[in-house]
């Protein structure tokens, strides 16, 4: 009837039919996908194009590599497709969300007000950049703590807890962990002695960060941002009880030098490690 269709099984299988051009000679979905991937692949040279869409759509790429492997592109097994789960039961108080707009504006609303109510809060030069900057990590995180392909139930009270694994709490520790450069900075950062980092809390942070590129490298073969995630959370931890036991102010120059460095490199990677997340560190808050 004019309908153009593949059939991927080769034994008529109508689960493996895709139509690739209505009766009236229009395209589809999976046409369009065809042309754009043959289109990159022509412009990019990629080495691999990974698709991040829901994973409604795992069977519709499924079958687009195939096509493109039945028309002689070996480069389609360089194809991937990464399928993203449901958040369920956002609303934001319009109701419903149906923009990421709403979402985003909620977000700065909500944590302006969680702001408002701490002292500092009032010293910053624009509170609104740093609520959306605050915000935007606490839902980049709970979005990104577990298995891409999870359903998760979503709630506004755990997104800006301040204390636990939140993006609220690691944008907390770099801006804490900022202040402490600012305030003694200028007075250690050349004089200091590895040899003086003997702590349990200093060893247990050295040993973590020498994780980082082991935690970027699983990250990138399996694409789930939920390795970098913990592995943020925990160094977070980890400094949060450093910044508690290893004291910078009166102790001997050569201690505090190197407790500051340990510090400095821990703020580092942590910034260096939200940024990987789409994150963007905030210094004071």
């Amino acid at each position: 009837k004019g309908t153009a269709i593949v059939d991927l099984s080769g034994n008529g299988d109508p689960s493996s039919i895709c139509t690739v051009m209505r009766s009236d000679g229009t395209s589809l979905y999976a046409t369009r996908d065809l042309a754009a991937a043959i289109d990159r692949m022509d412009k990019y040279n990629f080495d691999t194009m990974i698709y991040v869409t829901d994973k409604g759509q795992k069977k519709h790429f499924h079958q687009v590599f195939q096509m493109l492997k039945i028309m002689g592109y070996e480069w389609a097994e360089r194809c991937q497709h990464v399928p993203f789960g449901v958040v369920q039961g956002m609303k934001t108080r319009r109701g419903d969300v149906i923009f990421l707009e709403d979402v985003l504006n909620e977000i700065q609303l909500r944590m302006l007000q969680n702001m408002a109510s701490i002292k500092t809060t009032k010293e910053l030069e624009n509170p609104k950049e740093t609520a959306e900057r605050v915000g935007l990590a606490a839902l980049v995180i709970q979005d990104f703590k577990g298995l891409l392909l999870s359903d998760y139930q979503f709630s506004w009270d755990r997104v800006f807890q301040s204390r636990g694994d939140t993006g609220v709490f690691l944008q907390y520790t770099h801006a804490r962990l900022h202040s402490l450069e600012e305030t003694f900075g200028c007075g250690y950062l050349n004089d200091f002695n590895t040899a003086c980092l003997q702590e349990p809390q200093s060893v247990s942070i050295l040993q973590h960060l020498l994780r980082f590129d082991e935690v970027l490298y699983r990250s990138s073969q399996d694409l789930q941002p939920r390795h970098i995630v913990s592995y943020l959370l925990t160094l977070s931890h980890l400094a949060a009880v450093a910044h508690k036991t290893l004291q910078i102010k009166d102790s001997p120059p050569e201690v505090a030098g190197a407790r500051l460095h340990l510090f400095k490199a821990v703020r580092s990677v942590l910034a260096n490690g939200m940024k990987l997340l789409g994150i963007t560190p905030v210094c004071r808050m």
